[in-house]
């Protein structure tokens, strides 16, 4: 185990469809708030200080989506904490705000949080299968992300990471980053389109970003060599 690796999931999903990939690369995972045995934690920004408060000095920080989010403000907010950053399918801002168009419109991220409310088991496959349109193997990716998922968190839970989604603007946060930082991208991803992968990675100082072509939001599974590639040549640099 690389003791110094530590990953954040994605919302919803758990560990499950990473866990190919973080044991491939000899890693651990941070689960998010109320996740697993994980205590609940509603506010953000007292999610990150709890998960920075778990990390050793100089620690390897990646993370998938939301939890690409966390990993962000952490190296932003803890530098101490973070000696390098992995952000995969990562952004500053889910929802569009000015200046920041690369994104989900607010008013289609409440659709999907009500409907998340009324029928959250129902409604994982629609998230899921989304956020895959566009990738070469959409299918059999959505497949294996919804076999390998990990049972669904509370009501509770899922709803404070859809708060998280619709509230934090982590630009400021971005130009605050010291850690050497590899963005990996799927460059078809419509939940977090490319061209704000491109911005985030201007505004980080010094990051890198590579796109995985015919890819959506999940590149350890769809590209899965091509991943861990760019993975270890950024982790063993």
């Amino acid at each position: 185990m690389n003791a110094s690796l530590f990953f954040l999931p994605g919302w919803a999903l758990g560990r499950g469809p990473l866990n190919a990939a973080v044991e491939a690369l000899a890693g651990q995972f941070i689960d998010l708030p109320g996740y697993r045995e994980t205590p609940p934690i509603a506010d953000f920004d007292a999610a990150v200080a709890d998960i920075a408060s778990r990390l050793p000095a100089g620690a390897t920080l990646a993370g998938w989506s939301i939890g690409a989010q966390l990993a962000l403000a952490i190296a932003a907010r803890h530098p101490d904490k973070v000696g390098k950053l992995l952000l995969v399918a990562g952004t500053t801002s889910f929802v569009q705000r000015d200046g920041w168009p690369h994104a989900m419109a607010p008013a289609t991220l409440a659709e999907f949080a009500a409907a998340i409310r009324a029928d959250a088991a129902g409604m994982l496959p629609r998230f899921v299968g989304g956020f895959n349109r566009g990738d070469a193997l959409a299918k059999e990716v959505t497949r294996q992300i919804l076999d390998l998922a990990d049972p669904l968190p509370g009501a509770e839970v899922l709803d404070t990471g859809l708060n998280w989604l619709r509230d934090v603007d982590l630009r400021t946060d971005a130009a605050l980053v010291r850690a050497p930082t590899l963005l990996l991208h799927g460059d078809a991803d419509p939940l977090m389109p490319a061209a704000a992968a491109q911005m985030l990675a201007a505004l980080i100082p010094g990051a890198q970003l590579e796109l995985l072509p015919a890819c959506a939001h999940a590149p350890f599974l769809s590209r899965p060599d091509d991943f861990l590639a760019a993975a270890r040549r950024f982790l063993n640099d």
